[in-house]
Protein backbone atom coordinates (compact mmCIF):
# COMPACT_ATOMS: atom_id res chain seq x y z
CA UNK A 1 0.00 0.00 0.00
CA UNK A 2 1.00 3.27 -0.43
CA UNK A 3 2.69 5.05 2.82
CA UNK A 4 3.57 8.35 1.15
CA UNK A 5 1.58 11.73 0.11
CA UNK A 6 0.88 11.20 -3.10
CA UNK A 7 -2.21 11.34 -4.91
CA UNK A 8 -2.80 8.41 -6.96
CA UNK A 9 -5.65 8.08 -9.08
CA UNK A 10 -7.15 5.13 -11.67
CA UNK A 11 -9.08 5.30 -13.82
CA UNK A 12 -11.85 2.96 -15.58
CA UNK A 13 -13.67 4.24 -18.65
CA UNK A 14 -15.60 1.00 -19.78
CA UNK A 15 -17.37 -0.88 -16.96
CA UNK A 16 -20.38 -2.92 -18.11
CA UNK A 17 -23.09 -4.07 -16.17
CA UNK A 18 -24.48 -1.43 -14.48
CA UNK A 19 -27.72 0.66 -16.18
CA UNK A 20 -26.81 4.54 -16.94
CA UNK A 21 -23.50 6.53 -16.46
CA UNK A 22 -21.87 6.94 -13.21
CA UNK A 23 -18.38 7.47 -11.53
CA UNK A 24 -16.67 6.38 -8.62
CA UNK A 25 -14.62 8.24 -6.39
CA UNK A 26 -12.46 6.65 -3.74
CA UNK A 27 -10.08 9.17 -1.42
CA UNK A 28 -7.86 6.87 0.79
CA UNK A 29 -5.56 8.76 3.13
CA UNK A 30 -3.15 6.50 4.74
CA UNK A 31 -5.30 3.36 6.71
CA UNK A 32 -8.77 4.65 5.81
CA UNK A 33 -11.13 5.71 3.29
CA UNK A 34 -11.77 9.56 3.59
CA UNK A 35 -14.38 9.54 1.26
CA UNK A 36 -16.43 7.27 -1.24
CA UNK A 37 -18.90 9.09 -3.80
CA UNK A 38 -21.26 7.56 -6.14
CA UNK A 39 -21.07 10.16 -8.46
CA UNK A 40 -24.30 10.02 -11.30
CA UNK A 41 -23.58 12.33 -14.06
CA UNK A 42 -26.18 11.86 -16.78
CA UNK A 43 -28.30 15.07 -17.55
CA UNK A 44 -31.94 15.11 -15.85
CA UNK A 45 -34.56 13.68 -17.67
CA UNK A 46 -37.07 16.46 -16.27
CA UNK A 47 -40.19 13.41 -16.28
CA UNK A 48 -41.71 15.49 -13.59
CA UNK A 49 -41.92 18.68 -15.76
CA UNK A 50 -43.14 16.77 -19.18
CA UNK A 51 -46.58 15.85 -17.08
CA UNK A 52 -47.39 19.59 -15.92
CA UNK A 53 -50.48 20.49 -17.89
CA UNK A 54 -50.74 16.74 -19.46
CA UNK A 55 -53.82 14.77 -18.91
CA UNK A 56 -54.21 12.44 -16.31
CA UNK A 57 -54.48 9.44 -18.79
CA UNK A 58 -51.28 10.02 -20.45
CA UNK A 59 -49.80 9.48 -17.12
CA UNK A 60 -49.12 5.89 -17.31
CA UNK A 61 -47.38 6.17 -20.54
CA UNK A 62 -45.23 8.63 -19.88
CA UNK A 63 -43.70 7.40 -16.89
CA UNK A 64 -43.34 4.46 -18.16
CA UNK A 65 -40.65 5.81 -20.68
CA UNK A 66 -38.57 6.58 -17.77
CA UNK A 67 -37.03 2.95 -17.50
CA UNK A 68 -37.25 0.05 -19.78
CA UNK A 69 -36.00 -2.39 -16.80
CA UNK A 70 -39.41 -1.37 -14.55
CA UNK A 71 -41.73 0.08 -16.67
CA UNK A 72 -44.42 -1.34 -14.66
CA UNK A 73 -43.62 -0.19 -11.58
CA UNK A 74 -43.73 3.70 -12.79
CA UNK A 75 -47.14 2.48 -14.26
CA UNK A 76 -48.16 1.06 -10.89
CA UNK A 77 -47.38 3.82 -8.85
CA UNK A 78 -48.98 6.18 -11.21
CA UNK A 79 -52.17 4.70 -11.59
CA UNK A 80 -52.62 3.86 -7.62
CA UNK A 81 -51.34 7.64 -6.83
CA UNK A 82 -53.95 8.99 -9.73
CA UNK A 83 -56.56 6.28 -8.13
CA UNK A 84 -55.90 7.93 -4.55
CA UNK A 85 -56.39 11.58 -5.91
CA UNK A 86 -59.95 9.95 -7.27
CA UNK A 87 -60.88 8.31 -4.78
CA UNK A 88 -61.43 5.16 -6.51
CA UNK A 89 -60.42 1.84 -5.26
CA UNK A 90 -59.70 -1.23 -7.91
CA UNK A 91 -60.55 -4.61 -6.37
CA UNK A 92 -61.21 -7.98 -6.94
CA UNK A 93 -59.32 -9.17 -10.25
CA UNK A 94 -58.40 -6.05 -11.96
CA UNK A 95 -56.69 -6.03 -8.90
CA UNK A 96 -55.01 -9.36 -9.12
CA UNK A 97 -54.49 -8.63 -12.93
CA UNK A 98 -52.34 -5.94 -11.97
CA UNK A 99 -50.30 -8.02 -8.98
CA UNK A 100 -49.72 -10.58 -11.76
CA UNK A 101 -48.18 -7.97 -14.55
CA UNK A 102 -46.08 -6.46 -11.66
CA UNK A 103 -45.11 -10.48 -10.96
CA UNK A 104 -43.86 -10.18 -14.52
CA UNK A 105 -41.95 -7.55 -14.38
CA UNK A 106 -40.25 -9.00 -10.79
CA UNK A 107 -39.44 -12.17 -13.14
CA UNK A 108 -37.69 -10.70 -15.89
CA UNK A 109 -35.60 -7.97 -13.93
CA UNK A 110 -34.39 -9.88 -11.50
CA UNK A 111 -33.15 -12.86 -13.77
CA UNK A 112 -31.89 -10.57 -15.87
CA UNK A 113 -29.32 -8.91 -13.17
CA UNK A 114 -28.72 -11.96 -10.95
CA UNK A 115 -27.65 -14.32 -14.09
CA UNK A 116 -26.23 -11.62 -16.58
CA UNK A 117 -25.12 -8.67 -14.41
CA UNK A 118 -24.21 -10.07 -10.78
CA UNK A 119 -23.36 -13.62 -10.75
CA UNK A 120 -20.30 -13.44 -13.42
CA UNK A 121 -18.48 -10.97 -10.38
CA UNK A 122 -18.83 -13.94 -8.09
CA UNK A 123 -17.21 -16.63 -10.37
CA UNK A 124 -14.32 -14.06 -11.88
CA UNK A 125 -15.43 -13.84 -15.26
CA UNK A 126 -15.60 -9.82 -16.80
CA UNK A 127 -19.20 -10.71 -18.43
CA UNK A 128 -22.06 -13.16 -19.28
CA UNK A 129 -20.95 -13.77 -22.26
CA UNK A 130 -17.77 -15.22 -21.12
CA UNK A 131 -19.61 -17.12 -18.25
CA UNK A 132 -21.61 -18.68 -20.64
CA UNK A 133 -19.04 -21.08 -21.93
CA UNK A 134 -18.55 -23.01 -18.74
CA UNK A 135 -22.11 -21.91 -17.34
CA UNK A 136 -24.23 -21.83 -20.54
CA UNK A 137 -27.12 -24.00 -18.93
CA UNK A 138 -27.12 -21.60 -16.11
CA UNK A 139 -27.61 -18.59 -18.45
CA UNK A 140 -30.50 -20.50 -20.82
CA UNK A 141 -32.33 -20.89 -17.64
CA UNK A 142 -31.98 -17.10 -17.15
CA UNK A 143 -33.27 -16.24 -20.29
CA UNK A 144 -36.07 -18.53 -19.91
CA UNK A 145 -37.22 -17.02 -16.65
CA UNK A 146 -36.58 -13.72 -18.58
CA UNK A 147 -39.06 -14.73 -21.49
CA UNK A 148 -41.49 -15.81 -18.85
CA UNK A 149 -41.74 -12.76 -17.36
CA UNK A 150 -41.61 -10.87 -20.72
CA UNK A 151 -44.84 -13.43 -21.85
CA UNK A 152 -46.82 -12.24 -18.77
CA UNK A 153 -46.02 -8.09 -19.47
CA UNK A 154 -46.72 -9.03 -23.12
CA UNK A 155 -50.19 -10.37 -22.89
CA UNK A 156 -51.09 -7.91 -20.08
CA UNK A 157 -49.18 -5.07 -20.98
CA UNK A 158 -49.92 -4.96 -24.52
CA UNK A 159 -45.81 -5.20 -25.22
CA UNK A 160 -43.28 -6.24 -23.46
CA UNK A 161 -41.00 -2.56 -23.15
CA UNK A 162 -43.09 0.43 -21.75
CA UNK A 163 -46.36 -1.47 -22.56
CA UNK A 164 -49.29 0.51 -23.05
CA UNK A 165 -52.78 -1.35 -21.92
CA UNK A 166 -52.42 0.04 -17.96
CA UNK A 167 -54.51 2.90 -17.73
CA UNK A 168 -55.86 4.93 -14.35
CA UNK A 169 -58.99 2.54 -13.44
CA UNK A 170 -57.91 -0.58 -14.61
CA UNK A 171 -56.74 -1.98 -18.09
CA UNK A 172 -57.77 -0.78 -21.51
CA UNK A 173 -58.67 -4.77 -22.06
CA UNK A 174 -58.63 -8.00 -19.66
CA UNK A 175 -57.39 -11.29 -21.17
CA UNK A 176 -59.48 -14.39 -20.88
CA UNK A 177 -58.72 -17.15 -18.90
CA UNK A 178 -58.27 -19.11 -22.25
CA UNK A 179 -55.24 -16.59 -23.00
CA UNK A 180 -53.45 -17.12 -19.49
CA UNK A 181 -53.59 -21.35 -19.65
CA UNK A 182 -50.45 -21.25 -21.91
CA UNK A 183 -48.56 -18.79 -19.02
CA UNK A 184 -49.39 -21.13 -16.77
CA UNK A 185 -47.17 -23.99 -18.64
CA UNK A 186 -44.28 -21.40 -19.07
CA UNK A 187 -44.38 -20.06 -15.24
CA UNK A 188 -44.53 -23.60 -14.15
CA UNK A 189 -40.96 -24.54 -15.73
CA UNK A 190 -39.90 -21.21 -14.49
CA UNK A 191 -40.74 -22.16 -11.33
CA UNK A 192 -38.52 -25.13 -11.45
CA UNK A 193 -36.09 -23.00 -12.73
CA UNK A 194 -35.91 -20.37 -9.90
CA UNK A 195 -35.20 -22.91 -6.91
CA UNK A 196 -32.32 -23.71 -9.29
CA UNK A 197 -31.00 -20.42 -9.59
CA UNK A 198 -31.90 -20.03 -5.56
CA UNK A 199 -29.49 -23.00 -4.63
CA UNK A 200 -26.91 -21.81 -7.60
CA UNK A 201 -26.67 -18.15 -6.62
CA UNK A 202 -26.48 -19.77 -2.39
CA UNK A 203 -23.31 -21.28 -2.96
CA UNK A 204 -21.04 -18.13 -4.20
CA UNK A 205 -18.41 -17.38 -1.91
CA UNK A 206 -19.87 -14.40 -0.27
CA UNK A 207 -17.31 -11.37 1.33
CA UNK A 208 -18.15 -11.38 4.94
CA UNK A 209 -19.36 -8.09 5.71
CA UNK A 210 -22.95 -7.06 7.66
CA UNK A 211 -24.40 -3.63 7.81
CA UNK A 212 -26.45 -2.02 10.34
CA UNK A 213 -29.03 -0.85 7.69
CA UNK A 214 -32.47 0.72 8.52
CA UNK A 215 -34.65 -1.48 5.88
CA UNK A 216 -37.69 0.50 4.45
CA UNK A 217 -40.20 -1.67 2.76
CA UNK A 218 -44.30 -1.26 2.50
CA UNK A 219 -45.96 -3.85 4.20
CA UNK A 220 -49.15 -5.50 3.58
CA UNK A 221 -51.67 -7.40 6.15
CA UNK A 222 -51.66 -10.67 4.18
CA UNK A 223 -49.37 -10.26 1.44
CA UNK A 224 -45.77 -10.07 0.10
CA UNK A 225 -45.72 -6.49 -0.89
CA UNK A 226 -45.85 -5.75 -4.75
CA UNK A 227 -48.70 -2.95 -4.64
CA UNK A 228 -49.88 -1.42 -1.52
CA UNK A 229 -49.15 -1.32 2.15
CA UNK A 230 -48.06 1.36 4.71
CA UNK A 231 -44.57 2.44 4.34
CA UNK A 232 -42.64 0.55 7.27
CA UNK A 233 -38.92 0.35 8.47
CA UNK A 234 -36.83 -1.85 10.82
CA UNK A 235 -36.31 0.91 13.57
CA UNK A 236 -40.26 1.34 14.11
CA UNK A 237 -41.73 3.48 11.31
CA UNK A 238 -44.87 2.85 9.98
CA UNK A 239 -46.59 5.43 8.48
CA UNK A 240 -49.05 6.07 5.44
CA UNK A 241 -47.88 6.60 2.19
CA UNK A 242 -49.22 9.60 1.97
CA UNK A 243 -46.99 10.91 5.06
CA UNK A 244 -43.75 9.94 2.94
CA UNK A 245 -42.96 13.66 3.02
CA UNK A 246 -42.86 14.49 6.44
CA UNK A 247 -40.25 11.55 7.33
CA UNK A 248 -37.93 11.39 4.43
CA UNK A 249 -36.52 14.16 2.52
CA UNK A 250 -33.93 14.62 -0.70
CA UNK A 251 -30.85 16.39 -1.33
CA UNK A 252 -28.68 17.66 -3.48
CA UNK A 253 -24.87 16.46 -3.57
CA UNK A 254 -22.44 17.93 -6.43
CA UNK A 255 -21.37 14.94 -7.33
CA UNK A 256 -24.72 13.30 -8.68
CA UNK A 257 -27.51 15.32 -10.64
CA UNK A 258 -29.26 12.44 -9.19
CA UNK A 259 -30.92 13.40 -5.23
CA UNK A 260 -29.94 11.65 -2.75
CA UNK A 261 -32.94 10.50 -0.35
CA UNK A 262 -32.77 10.50 3.59
CA UNK A 263 -34.69 9.80 6.59
CA UNK A 264 -34.93 13.82 8.35
CA UNK A 265 -34.44 12.13 11.27
CA UNK A 266 -31.83 9.17 11.16
CA UNK A 267 -30.01 9.75 7.48
CA UNK A 268 -29.54 6.77 5.39
CA UNK A 269 -31.95 3.54 4.77
CA UNK A 270 -31.92 0.63 2.18
CA UNK A 271 -34.76 -0.16 0.15
CA UNK A 272 -34.75 -3.43 -2.55
CA UNK A 273 -34.52 -6.92 -2.06
CA UNK A 274 -32.83 -7.12 1.52
CA UNK A 275 -35.32 -4.41 2.86
CA UNK A 276 -38.77 -6.50 1.59
CA UNK A 277 -37.07 -10.14 2.75
CA UNK A 278 -36.22 -8.63 6.54
CA UNK A 279 -39.55 -6.82 6.90
CA UNK A 280 -41.96 -9.22 5.06
CA UNK A 281 -39.99 -13.05 5.82
CA UNK A 282 -43.41 -13.67 7.63
CA UNK A 283 -45.50 -13.03 4.45
CA UNK A 284 -43.51 -15.37 2.35
CA UNK A 285 -45.47 -19.15 1.53
CA UNK A 286 -44.12 -21.65 4.04
CA UNK A 287 -41.76 -23.45 1.44
CA UNK A 288 -40.04 -20.40 0.46
CA UNK A 289 -39.08 -19.64 3.92
CA UNK A 290 -37.99 -22.95 4.18
CA UNK A 291 -35.79 -22.66 0.78
CA UNK A 292 -34.02 -19.79 2.34
CA UNK A 293 -33.38 -21.17 5.62
CA UNK A 294 -32.28 -24.49 3.77
CA UNK A 295 -29.41 -22.42 1.75
CA UNK A 296 -28.30 -19.91 5.16
CA UNK A 297 -30.56 -17.40 5.32
CA UNK A 298 -32.54 -16.54 8.52
CA UNK A 299 -35.19 -13.81 8.20
CA UNK A 300 -33.33 -10.84 8.44
CA UNK A 301 -30.08 -10.86 5.98
CA UNK A 302 -27.75 -8.23 6.23
CA UNK A 303 -25.06 -9.25 4.24
CA UNK A 304 -25.21 -6.99 1.10
CA UNK A 305 -23.52 -9.09 -1.19
CA UNK A 306 -25.84 -12.19 -0.47
CA UNK A 307 -28.89 -9.65 -2.27
CA UNK A 308 -28.39 -11.97 -5.24
CA UNK A 309 -29.89 -14.85 -3.21
CA UNK A 310 -32.52 -12.66 -1.91
CA UNK A 311 -33.28 -11.76 -5.82
CA UNK A 312 -33.48 -15.32 -6.65
CA UNK A 313 -35.84 -16.32 -3.41
CA UNK A 314 -38.07 -13.22 -4.78
CA UNK A 315 -37.94 -14.83 -8.38
CA UNK A 316 -39.33 -17.57 -7.05
CA UNK A 317 -41.92 -16.22 -4.95
CA UNK A 318 -43.05 -13.95 -8.02
CA UNK A 319 -43.43 -17.47 -10.31
CA UNK A 320 -45.54 -19.15 -6.99
CA UNK A 321 -47.27 -16.05 -7.11
CA UNK A 322 -48.24 -15.86 -10.92
CA UNK A 323 -49.35 -19.56 -11.15
CA UNK A 324 -51.81 -18.87 -8.29
CA UNK A 325 -53.47 -15.72 -9.78
CA UNK A 326 -53.89 -17.48 -12.84
CA UNK A 327 -55.70 -20.63 -11.03
CA UNK A 328 -58.09 -18.37 -9.68
CA UNK A 329 -58.36 -15.85 -12.73
CA UNK A 330 -62.07 -15.32 -13.61
CA UNK A 331 -62.30 -12.68 -16.54
CA UNK A 332 -63.94 -9.39 -14.74
CA UNK A 333 -66.97 -7.91 -16.13
CA UNK A 334 -65.58 -4.78 -17.07
CA UNK A 335 -61.72 -3.82 -17.94
CA UNK A 336 -61.94 -0.92 -15.84
CA UNK A 337 -63.88 0.94 -13.21
CA UNK A 338 -65.35 4.74 -13.74
CA UNK A 339 -63.01 7.22 -13.33
CA UNK A 340 -64.40 11.15 -12.88
CA UNK A 341 -61.40 13.46 -12.51
CA UNK A 342 -61.40 16.15 -9.59
CA UNK A 343 -59.01 18.41 -8.27
CA UNK A 344 -57.03 16.30 -5.67
CA UNK A 345 -53.57 15.34 -4.62
CA UNK A 346 -52.88 11.64 -4.49
CA UNK A 347 -50.44 9.26 -3.54
CA UNK A 348 -49.09 5.70 -4.82
CA UNK A 349 -45.91 3.91 -3.40
CA UNK A 350 -45.32 0.08 -5.11
CA UNK A 351 -41.96 -2.09 -4.80
CA UNK A 352 -39.92 -2.07 -7.85
CA UNK A 353 -37.58 -4.46 -8.14
CA UNK A 354 -35.00 -2.22 -6.57
CA UNK A 355 -37.07 -0.75 -4.11
CA UNK A 356 -39.90 1.67 -3.05
CA UNK A 357 -41.20 3.98 -5.84
CA UNK A 358 -42.93 6.73 -4.85
CA UNK A 359 -45.26 9.21 -6.24
CA UNK A 360 -47.23 12.64 -5.97
CA UNK A 361 -49.71 14.03 -8.30
CA UNK A 362 -51.96 16.91 -7.77
CA UNK A 363 -54.24 17.15 -10.61
CA UNK A 364 -56.49 20.17 -11.20
CA UNK A 365 -60.05 19.72 -11.69
CA UNK A 366 -60.25 19.31 -15.47
CA UNK A 367 -57.91 16.18 -14.67
CA UNK A 368 -54.45 17.85 -16.02
CA UNK A 369 -51.58 16.83 -13.94
CA UNK A 370 -50.15 20.17 -12.06
CA UNK A 371 -47.06 18.90 -10.23
CA UNK A 372 -45.66 15.86 -9.72
CA UNK A 373 -43.19 14.06 -7.56
CA UNK A 374 -41.43 10.73 -8.24
CA UNK A 375 -38.75 9.42 -5.65
CA UNK A 376 -37.14 6.09 -7.55
CA UNK A 377 -35.65 3.48 -5.57
CA UNK A 378 -31.81 4.10 -6.86
CA UNK A 379 -31.99 7.92 -5.51
CA UNK A 380 -33.15 6.69 -1.80
CA UNK A 381 -30.24 4.05 -1.72
CA UNK A 382 -27.05 5.95 -3.01
CA UNK A 383 -26.36 6.90 0.40
CA UNK A 384 -26.19 3.72 1.41
CA UNK A 385 -24.25 2.33 -1.56
CA UNK A 386 -21.35 5.41 -0.57
CA UNK A 387 -21.47 4.14 3.14
CA UNK A 388 -21.03 0.16 1.98
CA UNK A 389 -18.39 1.28 -0.31
CA UNK A 390 -16.94 2.45 2.59
CA UNK A 391 -17.45 -0.77 4.66
CA UNK A 392 -16.39 -2.77 1.94
CA UNK A 393 -13.41 -1.16 1.17
CA UNK A 394 -11.31 -0.45 4.62
CA UNK A 395 -10.59 -4.10 5.40
CA UNK A 396 -9.01 -4.37 2.26
CA UNK A 397 -6.51 -1.03 1.75
CA UNK A 398 -3.37 -3.11 1.61
CA UNK A 399 -4.85 -4.94 -1.59
CA UNK A 400 -3.65 -4.01 -4.84
CA UNK A 401 -6.04 -1.45 -6.32
CA UNK A 402 -7.14 -3.76 -8.53
CA UNK A 403 -8.17 -5.85 -5.75
CA UNK A 404 -10.38 -2.97 -4.42
CA UNK A 405 -11.63 -1.74 -6.85
CA UNK A 406 -12.99 -4.82 -8.54
CA UNK A 407 -14.52 -5.13 -4.64
CA UNK A 408 -16.43 -1.79 -4.83
CA UNK A 409 -18.23 -2.59 -8.46
CA UNK A 410 -18.98 -5.78 -7.04
CA UNK A 411 -20.79 -3.72 -4.53
CA UNK A 412 -22.31 -1.07 -6.46
CA UNK A 413 -23.82 -4.16 -8.54
CA UNK A 414 -25.37 -5.62 -5.12
CA UNK A 415 -28.10 -3.06 -5.60
CA UNK A 416 -28.36 -3.30 -9.65
CA UNK A 417 -28.42 0.94 -9.59
CA UNK A 418 -31.22 1.57 -12.02
CA UNK A 419 -28.77 5.18 -13.08
CA UNK A 420 -30.78 5.62 -16.46
CA UNK A 421 -33.41 3.23 -18.56
CA UNK A 422 -30.25 1.71 -20.12
CA UNK A 423 -26.83 0.08 -19.32
CA UNK A 424 -24.18 2.57 -19.90
CA UNK A 425 -20.74 2.70 -18.28
CA UNK A 426 -19.08 3.21 -14.43
CA UNK A 427 -16.30 5.48 -14.50
CA UNK A 428 -13.62 4.74 -11.38
CA UNK A 429 -11.07 7.19 -9.75
CA UNK A 430 -9.57 5.77 -7.10
CA UNK A 431 -7.21 8.47 -5.05
CA UNK A 432 -4.83 7.25 -2.71
CA UNK A 433 -3.07 10.20 -0.49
Amino acid sequence: MTTDRTTRRITVDYLARVEGEGSLDLHIEGDRVSAARLGIFEPPRFFEAFLRGRGFAETPDIVARICGICPVAYQMSAVHALENAFGVRVEGQLRALRRLLYCGEWIGSHALHVVMLHAPDFLGYPDAIRMAAEHGERVRSALGLKKAGNSIIRLLGGREIHPVNVRVGGFYRVPARAELMPLAEELGRARESAVELVRWVAGFAFPQVERDYEFVALRHPHEYPLNEGRLVSSRGLDIDIADYEGEFEERQVPHSTALHSLLKRRGAYLVGPLARYALNFDRLPEGIQALAREVGLGPVCRNPFQSIVVRALEVLYACEEALAIIAAYQPPAVAAVPVEPRAATGFGCTEAPRGTLWHRYEVAADGSIADARIVPPTSQNQPSIEADLEAVATPILDQPEEVIRQRCELAIRNYDPCISCSTHFLRLALHRT
